[in-house]
């Protein structure tokens, strides 16, 4: 039987394991029960492949994912390793070879979906087979406080019930402390060994600008840092998705829309050209990305304010798999304060509750003037006290202003409006009296005679507007639910009264740019080869050679070799067999079926 070493060289073509992958395996092999919890990029597939493979029977894999394991298993395949997957999209006669080949033992992984495990009939299949592991991905599934809630994933402590002496391994890319005692509890896996490696991608730079004007702010951002890269752009609503999408269109971008809404054979068109075809943008909402194994993702851009840090660090992550310099850009604004707030006062009291708390937490990592990183790090649980210099906040550093005064203007209109006249009004509105403006709604209310009307001169309409953001972001300010008008809080009155300090930030007039040139040496990737000027035509044979093959395989481009293994490749132009199997990501069967051709693309 072959060592986990042994199966990484083989298989999967490297030398070495990345940090915590070793320790992890090791414990699975030998029996035991773990909870993983590892950044996206870092590995996870491989903490419970290897052991699979190490051990006697079938990993089964539980996954949500069922639109992407025909590719999942299209990779394994690749690499030589036999799998299969049983899921809701196949026909019969499928069906019936997959479960035939598991049964005959020939099955390193089955995948399988969380529902099919509330079906009878693939329970008694799974009795009749060898089970070497359980592996429960994409494990925050199960937390109801987490940001991805999958009523199927309550079941799955049942398998320990059923299958005591199968070790499972639950693994998942983002949880707080208390998302992962949730995991841990309905689970089952209190008295597993719990593994929790560093949150950081250091290769992901992240910025949040100042939403003004989205659509033109998103284009500036693709044409000027990610031209022809491919890319996913989040935003909150169906209808959002769709004009975007085809904004971008419109001017010259190769981008198509991914929601529920769409039918099934549109969303799956869709997500398959986003894995084989390079520089695809999709516009999507938060449907879209799970389980995205696509390395080569050079940014990931939301237009809407995502709903909790758990999400944001979840979608950000599907960025830079490959090691490689990316982005993680947000245009946030008022709206989006107001949208939330609102939100999060629907259903019963735990969920207002839990949505606040999500909320407050992504509203102070918008407004920080501290490093972004470490804030989103201590997020999780993870102390880092030095600032990243890859983030907006640390290569431009925002000011910290005394904004007290401009708050008590804000709020006393606020409350003259409700107290006085039993009028509430949006923040336009708000504004346009106190910069003195005699729009026509000023005058129909009479809002001209307030004595708050033409105070803020100070200010102009845009810092105003981050004055109110602000303030709702800090508790100063609320919203009220059925129309989104703003009203004060508890809080309020002490600000007026003059008992409680108002710090605001000042965005910098221009936000930095992405870093190009470093990337990521942390758990997250393996060390990137720096691609000298004189290989980039050797690199981009290639991957020209790569994308036919591609093509004519019908699977992406990834599943024959990640970009990283082609820069090595052009970096050391091996000229043998021997020395291409050295290269990181040739295993022996890539290299049975690929190093020929390899060989004859770098000597052409």
């Amino acid at each position: 039987m072959d060592t986990p070493i042994e199966v990484l060289r083989r298989v999967f073509g490297y030398d070495s394991f990345r940090p915590a992958q070793q320790e992890i395996i090791e414990h699975v092999v030998a029996g035991g029960d773990a909870l993983v919890l590892m950044p996206t990029g870092g590995g996870k597939s491989l903490c419970y492949q290897i052991p699979a493979l190490v051990r006697a029977g079938t990993g089964v894999v539980v996954s949500p994912l069922i639109a992407l394991m025909q590719d999942q298993v299209d990779a394994l395949t690749a690499l030589g390793v036999r799998a299969g997957f049983l899921n809701s999209t196949q026909g019969f006669d499928e069906r019936q070879a997959v479960e035939a080949a598991f049964l005959a033992g020939e099955l390193d992984l089955l995948y399988l979906a969380p529902e099919r495990l509330r079906v009878e009939a693939t329970l008694r299949l799974l009795a009749k087979g060898e089970i070497s592991l359980f592996a429960i991905d994409e494990a925050h599934c199960v937390s109801q406080w987490g940001h991805d809630f999958r009523p199927d994933y309550l079941t799955l402590s049942g398998l320990h019930e059923r299958w005591p002496e199968v070790p499972r391994i639950a693994l998942t890319a983002t949880a707080t402390p208390a998302t992962r005692a949730e995991i841990s509890s309905r689970l089952g896996l209190d008295q597993a060994r719990h593994f929790v490696a560093g949150f950081d991608r250091p290769n992901i730079h992240y910025r949040i600008a100042s939403k003004s004007e989205p659509k033109r702010q998103l284009l500036e951002f693709l044409r000027t840092e990610h031209p022809g890269e491919a890319g996913i752009v989040y935003c909150l609503s169906r209808s959002s998705v769709e004009r975007i999408a085809a904004f971008l269109v419109d001017n010259g971008i190769d981008a198509v829309p991914y929601h529920a809404g769409l039918d099934a054979p549109t969303r799956a068109a869709h997500q398959a050209r986003f894995l084989r075809e390079d520089g695809l943008i999709v516009v999507a909402t938060i449907a879209f990305g799970m389980g995205i194994d696509k390395p080569d993702v050079r940014f990931v851009a939301h237009l809407d304010l995502p709903k909790s840090v758990e999400g944001y660090y979840q979608e950000t992550g599907r960025a830079g798999r490959d090691g490689l310099p990316a982005t993680a850009w947000m245009a946030y604004g008022l709206q989006d304060v107001v949208q939330h707030r609102r939100l999060a006062l629907d259903g019963d009291e735990a969920h207002r509750r839990r949505q606040v708390l999500h909320l407050d937490a992504m509203l102070a990592l918008c407004e920080t003037a501290d490093c972004r990183r470490v804030m989103l790090l201590d997020y999780f649980g993870q102390r880092q006290t030095d600032p990243c210099g890859n983030c907006d906040t640390c290569q431009t550093p925002p000011e910290s202003w005394d904004g007290k005064v401009p708050a008590q203007k804000l709020l006393s209109t606020v409350w003259r409006l409700d107290r006085e006249r039993r009028q509430r009004f949006g923040v336009g509105h708000l504004v346009d009296i106190l910069l003195g403006k005699k729009t026509a709604k000023v005058l129909q209310h009479g809002h001209d005679s307030l004595t708050v009307f033409g105070v803020g001169s100070e200010l102009g309409n845009t810092e105003w507007h981050g004055v109110a953001r602000q303030l709702l972001a800090q508790g100063l300010l609320s919203v009220e639910p059925n129309h989104g008008t703003l009203l004060l809080t508890d809080a309020s009155a002490e600000v007026l009264r003059g008992q409680r300090e108002v710090r605001l930030r000042r965005d910098p007039q221009r936000q930095a740019r992405a870093k190009t040139a470093s990337a990521s040496n942390g758990a997250s990737a393996r060390p990137v080869v720096e691609l000298p000027e004189e290989a980039a035509p050797l690199f981009e044979r290639l991957r020209a050679w790569r994308a036919a093959t591609a093509k004519e395989q019908g699977v992406p481009a990834y599943v024959i070799f990640h970009d990283s293994t082609l820069r090595e490749i052009a970096t050391l132009s091996p000229t043998s067999l021997a020395e291409l199997s050295k290269i990181n990501g040739v295993g022996d069967n890539k290299l049975a079926k690929y190093g020929d051709q390899v060989l004859e693309t770098l000597a052409s």
